[in-house]
């Protein structure tokens, strides 16, 4: 993974953050809004595989490797949407498992952007956004090349997943057949909790069948499609599917106790993808 350029953020703290500072993850600012706080986590821009190479155990023929190049840099939550912030700003909670710390879920890619609209709209400072598959597979990854940020296998005591079907010969382990709390679980090397399992996450892109060989800068995805993009896998899936590279795909107005999302911070860039 190789670095574009100088790694800061453009403004560090941003006014709307109500905290702030530096660790061993790197830079992160946080908000709070009606007592319930969310922190980002910066992404620094740069180079990576995308997708899985052709030996790697369990991979699905819609992961041809390629390199993309991420020009500019972006804030990304360091959790999945919460139920306490789903409801302070949409006054609601559609979720099956309840509980103020676990990801809020039962939600469609267009129920997200009615929540996105709603929070810029009271947030103008911030103006959120679903993170690209791009996006989200370089955080996901975090600098690592393995099929996931832990390396070459998992454990439910780093990921929830049905470990009644592990990746790659793996151990057979816990099976929580439910959703686990935000941070339950350890962070990968960017400070990024559960981006394996828990809750599916949705992307901006439009789903496509594949990505291609070729080279790509700032990818956004196919152009139109039927399904949007889902990453990451859930505690209802083998680890296989939660790999970094596993790629799938649903209706924009699906909604589904397995899926929830997390959200991004900055402009996107016009890209080759």
């Amino acid at each position: 993974m190789t670095p574009l350029h100088p790694l800061s953020p453009p403004e560090f703290p941003a006014p709307w953050a109500s905290d702030w500072g530096e660790d061993r993850y790197g830079l992160w600012m946080a908000f709070s809004y009606q007592n319930v706080r969310q922190a980002f986590r910066w992404i620094a821009s740069g180079s990576f595989l995308m997708g899985s190479p052709a030996d790697e155990p369990q991979r699905n023929n819609n992961e041809t490797q390629h390199k993309v190049s991420l020009t500019q840099g972006f804030w990304l939550a360091d959790t999945a949407c919460t139920q306490a912030l789903w409801q302070a700003v949409m006054d609601r909670n559609p979720s099956r498992f309840k509980g103020d710390e676990l990801p809020v879920e039962s939600v469609s890619w267009e129920d997200t952007q009615t929540f996105i609209e709603r929070f810029n709209a009271l947030h103008p400072l911030l103006q959120v956004r679903l993170p690209t598959e791009a996006e989200w597979e370089y955080a996901c990854r975090a600098g690592t090349h393995t099929p996931f940020a832990f390396g070459g296998n998992i454990t439910p005591e780093q990921v929830n997943y049905d470990g009644n079907y592990p990746y790659h010969r793996g151990s057979k382990g816990q099976y929580r057949e439910k959703t686990v709390a935000v941070k339950s679980l350890p962070p990968n090397a960017w400070g990024l909790y559960e981006m394996h399992g828990n809750v599916w996450e949705w992307c901006s892109d439009c789903y496509a069948s594949d990505y291609g060989a070729e080279p790509q800068t700032d990818p956004r995805g196919a152009g139109s499609g039927e399904h949007r993009v889902l990453r990451g896998g859930s505690c209802f899936y083998g680890g296989m599917s939660c790999r970094s590279a596993n790629r799938a795909g649903d209706a924009p107005d699906s909604r589904r106790y397995s899926i929830g999302f997390r959200f991004a911070l900055g402009h996107l860039s016009s890209g080759t993808g």
